[in-house]
């Protein structure tokens, strides 16, 4: 499984890679990660039109799209395409930071888990 990042360089200019989860523990038949503490959990919504400018994330946070997906622009120019199901972590809190927009102009749901 991966987990898509989005973080920012000592420069301030936002990035993309991917994470490899790391399963630590088997359970019946299921694996599991290690438990992360978070301190929260909301459900957003955004609009059919949704088009955010340059902005950074509030906090340190997974985002996971439930029925559409989101375009993201890093600061070095890259955009990927946020599908539903998908794990994003954004951690660029500071610096130039990136843009969002909804994808096929739907409306869209997604949970933000606050890790900070």
């Amino acid at each position: 499984m991966i987990i898509i990042n989005l973080y920012e360089d000592d420069d301030g200019i936002s990035h993309f890679r991917e994470i490899d989860v790391e399963w630590s523990d088997q359970l019946f038949t299921l694996r599991t990660t290690e438990r992360i503490t978070v301190k929260g959990l909301f459900f957003v919504e955004s609009p059919a039109d949704y088009n955010l400018d340059w902005h950074t994330a509030p906090r340190k946070q997974y985002i996971i799209n439930l029925d559409a997906a989101v375009q993201i622009t890093a600061g070095d120019g890259e955009s990927r395409e946020i599908g539903i199901g998908q794990v994003l972590l954004v951690e660029d809190t500071t610096g130039q930071g990136h843009l969002s927009k909804v994808v096929g102009n739907k409306i869209r749901h997604a949970a933000f888990i606050a890790v900070e």
